[in-house]
């Protein structure tokens, strides 16, 4: 066992100790402030509840329906000029949306294309270059309590957009 593998496995037990120990030096009432994080935390998952169930709500009637398809086939061709593959098109309109959604686009794309196909390889860039965008904004404005995003979605959308389209360039220069 090496020098890093001791250190993973004792990180967190350690950091753990020494909070509790500053907590007593200090005379914190360590407990009381736990419990009282947690309350807080309960009290965040609340209050962002509403926004999830409606992201959630949102993407499954967008799969379901089949307006993810169509979306896809009406912009293929101005993705092909921008040298997007095909096959990553769904996942570029689900990757700002859901996590979980486009990762499991992304699966589809290297079971039915391959790892190593220009498919394969641009949606994992992608997939590891591009954000949650909608998710994060409904989560993090939604525990502050911010109603109005002002031009956080028009930038985070565009800096998503740039990924998507430099994701394929990337792989294209790098892998050929």
């Amino acid at each position: 066992m090496g020098i890093a593998d001791i250190l993973s496995v004792w990180a967190v037990p350690v950091f753990v100790a020494a909070v509790l120990a500053v907590g007593l030096i200090k005379r914190v009432p360590v407990f009381d402030e736990f419990t009282a994080g947690a309350g807080d935390g309960i009290r965040t998952c609340v209050k962002v509840l509403p926004s999830l169930v409606a992201l959630m709500t949102a993407v499954s009637m967008l799969q379901a329906s089949g307006l993810l398809e169509q979306i896809t086939s009406l912009i293929a061709p101005a993705a092909d000029r921008l040298g997007l593959p095909a096959p990553v098109l769904p996942m570029a309109l689900m990757r700002p949306v859901s996590g979980s959604g486009s990762l499991a686009v992304l699966e589809n794309i290297l079971r039915q294309y391959g790892t190593d196909s220009l498919a394969g390889r641009v949606a994992c860039v992608m997939q590891s270059s591009t954000e949650t965008t909608f998710y994060t904004i409904a989560v993090y404005f939604g525990a502050v309590g911010i109603k109005r995003t002002r031009h956080t979605l028009a930038t985070s959308v565009s800096a998503d957009l740039a990924g998507v389209i430099l994701s394929a360039l990337a792989v294209r220069l790098l892998m050929g």
